[in-house]
């Protein structure tokens, strides 16, 4: 019999964590639920059998599942229709989601994968569940970002959906990061108006390979992970993110040290008038009818 006991102020808030059934997601749902929150995650492949925080969160309906390929905007848009019905509201949304890479690929949609995963599906994540967060209490957001992005040596917004060469890591990997938080911090001063505070943080090195699955790091990388901390540090992170000292900014990257000096700045607005596009003219684009009323 579980006789731990959940913290009463805590039985009414609800997370949204994407990503959360693998590596720092799961960590960082597993102590929000040890903590008494409720979670909703947004997850392509089930949980591992045998988490008993998890099954237990699963049997008493604090743990809700919304499945999608994030990267579909099918599927994605499904689930996130899903969710604004099922779920009263969101206090936190962890945009977590994302890995890197072992070679160039595209989504569905036509655009360089890391790009679409870790820069524009939070974005539209965020834009469509944002009417939640306002009947929320805390009204976060936290991205995961990387410090991979300081191997970044020149940055063209333009260039990021469709990459004329690819790198392991610092290559697609580490922009698409860069590009989260940059729309990040050029859309923080406009939504804090309405009390929702948006801020990216960076997990720092967290040994999060699995057994079986390329890693899409290079060698000396994949090589060095295995002396890294596991991923709670980095669930420990957007943790702090979340709640911690930095929890009334807006904008801004966090890491270990605090606030980063954001690299690349001057093409944040950039950055966000691509991803903005993305959403309204692909993702929340009404679909046209013809003449007899079918989809065209």
């Amino acid at each position: 019999m579980n006789t731990r006991q959940i913290p009463d102020s805590n039985r009414d808030s609800i997370a949204l964590v994407t990503g959360a059934n693998n590596g720092i997601g799961l960590e960082l749902t597993r102590r929000l639920l040890g903590e008494g929150w409720q979670v909703a995650v947004l997850i392509r492949s089930n949980f591992a059998d045998g988490d008993e925080i998890v099954q237990s969160a699963l049997r008493e309906g604090r743990l809700r599942i919304y499945r999608a390929e994030l990267t579909d905007f099918a599927q994605l848009r499904a689930a996130l229709e899903r969710i604004k019905q099922e779920e009263p509201k969101l206090d936190v949304v962890f945009n977590n989601a994302g890995g890197s890479l072992a070679e160039l690929s595209f989504s569905p949609q036509g655009r360089e994968m890391h790009y679409e995963l870790q820069t524009v599906v939070p974005y539209i994540v965020y834009r469509e569940l944002k009417d939640l967060l306002l009947r929320g209490s805390l009204r976060t957001v936290i991205g995961t970002s990387s410090n991979a992005f300081n191997f970044v040596k020149t940055f063209d917004p333009d260039k990021l959906p469709h990459p004329s060469t690819f790198k392991q890591l610092t290559g697609a990997y580490a922009e698409s990061k860069l590009a989260l938080s940059l729309w990040t911090r050029a859309l923080a001063s406009r939504e804090a108006s309405d009390g929702i505070k948006l801020r990216s943080a960076d997990p720092g090195p967290n040994n999060t390979v699995r057994k079986g699955k390329k890693s899409g790091l290079p060698f000396p990388v994949n090589y060095l992970m295995r002396f890294f901390p596991g991923p709670a540090q980095g669930a420990s992170r957007l943790y702090e993110a979340a709640f911690g000292p930095y929890r009334d900014k807006a904008g801004v990257l966090i890491d270990k040290k605090g606030i980063v000096d954001l690299r690349f700045a001057e093409h944040a607005q950039r950055v966000l008038d691509n991803v903005d596009r993305v959403y309204r003219e692909e993702f929340a684009a009404p679909k046209k009818t013809s003449n007899k009323g079918s989809l065209v």
